[in-house]
């Protein structure tokens, strides 16, 4: 039995989504990219970015009056 998750925008190596660019998940405005952990950290950039805001915005809703 086969198995595995295949993107809707791929098609034959190519992304309909972003130009028809080559497929490279986790690239900029992949619908992965930022959503999922990939194993080449690379990828893994808007992920962390996407983080750090929510860290900032958790902290300044348990210090509300407190401003850098």
């Amino acid at each position: 039995m086969a198995g595995g998750w295949g993107c809707p925008h791929e098609a034959n190596d190519i992304c309909t989504k972003i130009n028809n660019l080559p497929c490279d998940p986790g690239m900029k405005g992949c619908v992965l990219a930022g959503r999922f952990v990939f194993a080449n950290q690379d990828k893994n950039q808007r992920l962390r970015e996407k983080q750090a805001r929510n860290e900032s915005d958790s902290e300044e809703t348990d210090n509300p009056g407190m401003h850098p």
